[in-house]
């Protein structure tokens, strides 16, 4: 592959954590927890931020909104079909931004055509002509997707990106919709759209790959290798089925091999891996351990000729740094003798805008922590934080859990909880710990609620380390997913399961259906 570009250009990194991310199952986040991700994402030095799809529900518009009025330094985009009430609805939710952009959308592939618009091509570009149109008049910053590009017929394709571009649109987006291409063919395809859209030095050429093929990044990446100056992705690459292109992937492969591709991102990537952390720590879905980048065995080390090699020299095994990332390889960050003021720096250090509130409930933990570990690691902070920050609001609270059970002896569940500020106890028994612990819980809170999943994961090494669980729930066909964290796996459990079900109940208040 070789390069097609003057060296240095900037590539955009355009996220779509809080839209195509958000949409896929298991991902779904509330309004607080979006602006906690968009305010990461802004720390991280992402270009755009698409925030959502402001017509597609109430709670999105007024996620939207709270991003745009928010957020000073990325802009923030919002997403809408090619009509006028989804353009007006977007400039609606984002039109208080300090860099607003509108995204407007519309299929170009004769499958969608023919299938799912059932319209003409010719219907389709005036179609796409008059969206662009009408969100010029709001803001001159008009983003245009052709959405199953990579299926459509490419002189045809090439003919939309004309027409909406002397529209007024200032980006062009080339999707794989459905993660159909392979590298080769997306780099031709965009290096057909520069040779042959006369216009095309007037917008700029961007890319959004779905992974169905395990290709996304590797299709992006050939995109920019033939001239795409920005590119789609998401936070650990979630979203839509099989996912998206994932950022952290991108933008180390551009920072590595620079002597190849010549360009440079806004980037902080030292901020990579507390933004992957976050979205873990909001969704509770994990990041494989061999995920490239961020996943848990990244940066590890087994085979001994490996050991040896990094031992002598870490350049021997390791194309980049665990500190580049913002992985910390210090074993012992903080511990019971380290003040609030340490302890704000490295919360500061992993990424966290916390409120003075927020700083002194998670420093309280951190001390009680503290008195029962011999070392404190980032993921123990991570953990307290997405325990004491992150969690809904709390209309039951678990107040003291003891539990016996052994091989001789029925498993037994007595429960203090505070539920709406009324001091409640009951016991129960169950078929073994965790399960008496949430058959008490559930009878004191009287849910119906059905456990879809049930995960126990190590935060760090050693037996002294913290457990973090995730437990999935359903009622009334609205999904919820809580998390907890402790040195106890019992006491993780039923943090969590009372994490879930606080926010079911939030859930109900706002009449959500679906996953929450």
């Amino acid at each position: 592959m070789t390069a097609r570009h003057t060296p240095r250009e900037q590539v955009k990194i355009f996220d779509t954590t809080l839209r195509d991310g958000e949409q896929s199952p298991g991902n779904t986040m509330n309004i607080q927890e979006k602006l906690r991700v968009a305010r990461q994402l802004e720390i991280l030095g992402v270009d755009i931020i698409e925030a959502g799809f402001p017509i597609a529900s109430q709670g999105d518009f007024e996620a939207v909104k709270l991003i745009a009025e928010t957020i000073r330094t990325s802009e923030v985009a919002g997403l809408a079909r090619a009509n006028d009430t989804d353009i007006d609805r977007a400039w609606e939710a984002i039109q208080h931004a300090a860099l607003p952009r509108i995204h407007t959308f519309i299929s170009t592939s004769d499958i969608h055509l023919k299938h799912q618009l059932r319209k003409t091509r010719d219907e389709v570009i005036k179609l796409a002509v008059k969206a662009v149109k009408r969100a010029k008049r709001y803001t001159p910053n008009v983003e245009f997707s052709a959405m199953d590009a990579t299926r459509s017929d490419w002189d045809y394709l090439c003919r939309v990106y004309a027409e909406v571009i002397d529209a007024g649109a200032v980006t062009i987006n080339v999707p794989d919709t459905v993660g159909y291409a392979v590298p080769e063919e997306f780099g031709s395809l965009i290096q057909y759209i520069i040779n042959h859209v006369p216009n095309i030095a007037q917008a700029t050429i961007s890319v959004h790959c779905h992974n169905d093929l395990g290709l996304a990044v590797a299709n992006s990446i050939a995109a920019i290798a033939h001239g795409a100056r920005q590119v789609e992705c998401t936070l650990n690459g979630i979203g839509e089925r099989a996912g998206n292109a994932a950022l952290e992937e991108i933008v180390m492969i551009l920072k590595t091999r620079r002597d190849v591709f010549g360009v440079d991102t806004r980037i902080n990537t030292e901020k990579i891996y507390p933004s992957s952390r976050l979205i873990t720590s909001i969704t509770g879905v994990p990041v494989q351990p061999n995920k490239a980048i961020v996943g848990a065995n990244a940066f590890a080390h087994e085979s001994g000729i490996h050991q040896d090699g990094l031992l002598k020299n870490k350049m021997t095994y390791e194309i980049m740094t665990p500190e580049s990332i913002g992985l910390a390889t210090s074993s012992l960050v903080l511990g019971k003798h380290s003040g609030s003021h340490a302890f704000r720096k490295r919360v500061e250090e992993l990424g966290f805008n916390l409120t003075e509130e927020e700083l002194k409930k998670t420093f309280k933990r951190f001390k009680d922590l503290a008195d029962k570990k011999k070392e404190v690691f980032d993921e123990d902070i991570q953990a307290l934080i997405a325990e004491e920050v992150l969690r809904a609001p709390d209309i039951y609270k678990l107040i003291n859990l003891t539990v016996v059970s052994g091989t001789a002896a029925i498993p037994t569940a007595t429960v203090e909880m505070e539920v709406e500020g009324k001091f409640v106890r009951d016991a129960g028994f169950g078929d073994g710990p965790v399960d008496a612990a949430f058959k008490t819980i559930a009878k004191i809170t009287k849910t119906k609620s059905k456990l879809l999943k049930y995960a126990v994961n190590s935060i760090t090494g050693g037996t002294d380390a913290q457990g973090e669980v995730t437990v999935r729930l359903e009622e009334d066909g609205t999904i919820v997913v809580g998390q907890g964290a402790a040195m106890d796996i019992i006491m993780a459990s039923a943090l969590a399961y009372v994490n879930a079900l606080n926010r079911l109940e939030h859930a109900k208040k706002k009449n959500i259906q679906g996953l929450y």
